[in-house]
């Protein structure tokens, strides 16, 4: 698609576009289990064949977001990259964050970019220090987040003790997509409060290929499962008693998280969360500038620096800018202007990056990102724009350290809860 008149036929397939992306990073403490899940999610969206993690970190194979050496001599993740596959018509952006927190600067540059955030919460640990600084981070920039506790295959918290740590020290209200069947150490599957039904997964090749997953009615759960699945409903019940409907809402103001359980590490639950990221999280919207002015998705290209990373190639000792789209087409080979200089940059060398893995991209839309190789004029927090000049709020160069219910067992809640569901999904 070349640069030239906005035709209306022109602006419809840009917001179609920017409707389908949905761009997010994940937060989380060190050894929560993202890098798994990552690999989890580009395993359920088949961009890879087997999954590389096993149980631990010590033990853990590589992983394709984890691909610098002292990533893997620490089991670590340090640099950002941006994962795109597509899911349900969706194209995912998924930007890999630092979890350890001596990198902690480059995850709030990458939260910068994104639309949403996924807190990854380990079930034994709960909400951990280096995620809760994620999260006031998140707070600041009025990213929705959607909750996973993870790990739920291990021993661990009590399921309702968490949504309590959740509600007092986060001020978001659960919202129950799926609840885990079986106390953390005996994960069952969950009940998929969205078609109400109980999901019950078994795990296969050892958590290296996606879990075999079954379907089966409440009343054949409840059959087969007994208390544990009483128990899931009691317990859900307790959650959602104060909110019956489902409010997509409330969830992108930040007021309200949807909870769902996995364990990344054996690919349970991990398609639900693939679910709620399409079917809830926010597509690429208008961005603000640094005036506040949104800059509609439709106008001429414009996007922004959020991470520039160096010696990503040994053989070439190159330097990888990462730019967030926010609005137009990128068209490789474009000469844009920079706003900090006034300068024009030529975008020859455009790539998709992920670990080792390099892609030569020709087209990104609103909310997608593309690595510029060798473009070392180019700093974190620049405009780039075509035409119409913009310049988005800039990036702080430095980490911000300173910021620092009754039983109901009464079916037609659950209906009411399930409908609201629906609603915002539709």
């Amino acid at each position: 698609m070349s640069q030239d008149v906005l035709t209306p036929a022109r602006i419809s397939e840009i917001h179609k576009q920017a409707g389908r992306r949905r761009t997010f990073a994940v937060i989380s403490h060190p050894d929560a289990g993202k890098s798994t899940l990552t690999e989890a999610l580009a395993l359920h969206a088949k961009v890879i064949g087997t999954a590389g993690a096993s149980s631990g970190k010590a033990n853990r194979k590589e992983t394709v977001s984890d691909w610098m050496q002292m990533e893997k001599d620490r089991g670590i993740s340090i640099s950002s990259a941006a994962l795109q596959f597509s899911y349900r018509d969706t194209v995912i952006n998924l930007l890999d964050t630092p979890g350890h927190a001596d990198f902690s600067e480059d995850t709030y540059r990458v939260l910068a970019a994104v639309d949403c955030a996924v807190m990854l919460v380990d079930a034994a640990k709960g909400l951990e220090t280096q995620t809760m600084k994620l999260f006031e981070v998140c707070k600041q920039r009025n990213l929705p987040i959607i909750t996973v506790i993870n790990k739920w295959d291990r021993p661990g918290l009590d399921a309702l003790a968490l949504m309590d740590e959740i509600t007092e020290r986060t001020g978001l209200q659960p919202m129950p997509l799926t609840w885990a069947v079986g106390i953390s150490g005996d994960f069952r599957g969950v009940w998929d409060l969205r078609n109400d039904r109980f999901a019950r997964f078994q795990r296969n090749n050892a958590g290296a290929q996606i879990a075999i997953t079954e379907y089966f009615t409440p009343e054949e759960a409840a059959e087969s499962q007994g208390n544990n699945w009483s128990d899931a409903v009691d317990e859900a019940g307790l959650v959602i008693e104060s909110n019956l409907e489902f409010d997509v809402d409330a969830f992108h103001a930040g007021k309200a998280t949807p909870i769902l359980f996995s364990s990344a590490a054996l690919n349970f639950g991990v398609k639900e969360l693939l679910d709620a990221l399409v079917d809830f999280a926010p597509p690429a919207a208008p961005r603000p500038d640094v005036d506040g002015a949104p800059r509609p998705v439709e106008s001429p290209f414009s996007g922004f620096v959020f991470k520039v990373q160096a010696g990503m190639n040994k053989a070439h000792r190159d330097h990888v800018a990462f730019i967030r789209v926010c609005s137009g087409v990128f068209e490789r080979g474009m000469v844009v202007t920079q706003t900090r200089t006034g300068k024009s940059f030529a975008t020859k060398y455009a790539q998709q990056v992920f670990g080792r893995e390099r892609e030569v991209i020709d087209e990104a839309y609103p909310g997608d990102v593309v690595g510029l190789v060798n473009a070392s004029t180019l700093r974190v927090g620049d405009s780039l724009f075509l035409e119409d000049p913009v310049e988005y709020p800039a990036i702080p160069l430095f980490a911000p350290e300173h910021f620092q219910v009754a039983r109901s067992k009464d079916p037609s809640k659950f209906k009411q809860f399930r409908r609201g569901i629906e609603q915002a999904r539709t």
